[in-house]
Order: C-alpha cells, then sequence, then structure tokens
C-alpha cells in the first residue's frame, strides 16, 4: 500500500463518492478471474484493490470525526503492525 496513493484516492472520495470506489473495486475483482492474466497483472491488480480499500478505512475515520492526517497515519501504522507480526 502507497501512503500517497491511499491519500489522493480519499479526497477522491471527498470530492465525489465513495459509490465509485466500491464499483471500480469491484470491477478489478472481477477482473482477476480471468485466467490469461499474468502474476504481475494480478499483483498490480491486488496493490490497486487494497490501496481503494484503504481509501474507504481512511474516510470512514474521516467520516468518524478523525482528522485526516491522523487517520491516514492510524491507517499506515495499522497495516505496518499487521506485516510484522
Amino acid at each position: 500500500m502507497k501512503l500517497p496513493v491511499i491519500k489522493h484516492l480519499t479526497n477522491f472520495i471527498e470530492e465525489n463518492d465513495q459509490d465509485y470506489v466500491v464499483e471500480t473495486i469491484e470491477t478489478l475483482e472481477a477482473l482477476t478471474e480471468v485466467s490469461s492474466l499474468k502474476d504481475e497483472e494480478l499483483d498490480v491488480i491486488g496493490e490497486i484493490i487494497s490501496n481503494l480499500y484503504g481509501a474507504i478505512e481512511v474516510d470512514k475515520m474521516v467520516k468518524d470525526g478523525m482528522p485526516k492526517k491522523e487517520a491516514l497515519n492510524t491507517f499506515m501504522k495499522r497495516v505496518l503492525g499487521s506485516i510484522d507480526s
């Protein structure tokens, strides 16, 4: 996951609507079912999906009252904590 990408996507959600991101996730998940995709292509799609889900999580924290910068940092700490475990 890349914090600048998640931040950009969070801004997109604020300016538009979370439904766009949810529909994009659904589309990309459906695309992963194409049997002719190479592992590298699946990795890229997976990374994009992860960033999209991250942006949704950050947006939820912001809507729950957390400042955006703190929400981004909290999310990334949680991700890094799960990787270290």
